[in-house]
């Protein structure tokens, strides 16, 4: 039954919601079963963001000995982020007199729409998605170059000096660490030679040996990094968060926003950390495929479970390197980039091109 629901999951909710359209014959079926999906994808990114911001609570308060979240819900604070989020709805939605407004309230919904479609196309196993696009990777990708535009009318609308200039930052930054991301992005595709989320995960079935992280030695390795690091700058975070940089900025872009507003940019930002890390997983770590059997698990649920299971442990990473690391300079920020990563990453998708190629 379990098995037949993952594989007919929209097949099924129509069957859920038809005896309820008879009297709603002005909407067509399929319009109410979408409106479910995209409910139930807004529910996964709020748990989702609700988790990951209590994690980082909890792995700072770690690494620099402290407790961290203890009192707040019972097991070692666990509803403190729901706190947070109710306090963030309650709060005065506050708009700069001097603010574009229209323009002013519509970024922070731009940027969580990006985070929102592109959970599409993520595989939580071979029939858990919502749309196997042929261009899944491509798709995603395109979608990430629109979070910059989402940042800067948010600096450029709040008439902030300290808002602009972060996102002028931010321009420069994601524009420039796109070319590495991307050029990583073309390694992985050239080894699956296919754009397909599912398929790029199913060719790395039947054990660890087989993900693309080994399939052409060390410069699948390289790739990898190049693709994790460049997430790192794309999702600004630490060592590359200018666009923010608190103490410089006091918050960057998002200065001036306050209430719903400025959680609609906090849920972003831990849902983009997540499909950063997603897409690692996808092109070199396997993706919804598992290290070992699972005992007692069936087969439906063990793809779910090592999904989240690889992509929160790179999480949990990004995590670590922001309370580990110092910020970059901007020059120090751009030389990484154009220097290093760029030609590296060229060089290295050529050697991968020629190594599939040859291995045929």
């Amino acid at each position: 039954m379990v098995q037949w629901l993952a594989e007919n999951v929209f097949q099924y909710i129509a069957f859920l919601i038809l005896p309820f359209l008879e009297s709603w014959t002005w909407i067509p079926w399929y319009t109410i079963a979408l409106l479910h999906v995209a409910g139930a994808i807004v529910g996964v990114i709020s748990v989702l963001a609700m988790f990951l911001i209590w994690l980082e609570r909890k792995v700072s308060a770690h690494i620099q000995d402290r407790l961290g979240p203890m009192r707040v819900g019972g097991w070692h604070g666990w509803a403190q982020s729901i706190a947070d989020g109710i306090k963030l709805l309650l709060k005065e939605d506050i708009i700069p007199a001097m603010a574009d407004r229209p323009v002013f309230i519509i970024a922070p919904f731009i940027a969580f729409a990006v985070a929102f479609m592109s959970f599409i196309v993520l595989p939580f196993s071979q029939h858990m998605i919502v749309a196997d696009l042929n261009i899944g990777i491509l798709y995603v990708y395109g979608l990430s170059t629109i979070t910059v535009v989402a940042i800067i009318i948010a600096g450029w609308a709040s008439n902030n000096k300290w808002s602009l200039l972060g996102a002028v930052r931010s321009a420069a930054q994601l524009v420039s660490y796109e070319i590495p991301v991307g050029l990583s992005l073309l390694a992985g595709i050239i080894m699956a030679g296919s754009l397909s989320t599912v398929e790029i995960s199913l060719q790395q079935s039947g054990g660890v040996w087989n993900w693309f992280i080994w399939r052409c030695g060390p410069f699948s390795v390289i790739a990898a990094i190049l693709l994790y690091v460049g997430a790192l700058a794309e999702t600004n975070r630490t060592p590359f968060d200018l666009a923010e940089a608190e103490s410089e900025l006091v918050s960057g872009y998002h200065t001036e926003y306050s209430g719903f507003r400025f959680s609609l940019f906090f849920l972003a930002e831990y849902t983009n950390m997540f499909i950063a890390s997603a897409l690692v997983v996808i092109l070199f770590l396997g993706g919804f495929t598992g290290l070992v059997p699972i005992p007692f698990v069936p087969d439906v649920l063990s793809g779910p479970f090592w999904f989240l299971l690889k992509t929160l442990f790179l999480v949990f990473v990004m995590m670590w390197i922001r309370w580990t690391l110092p910020r970059l300079r901007v020059d120090q920020l751009m030389t990484t980039c154009w220097k290093y990563l760029i030609p590296i990453a060229l060089v290295n998708l050529g050697i991968i091109g020629l190594w599939t190629s040859i291995s045929g």
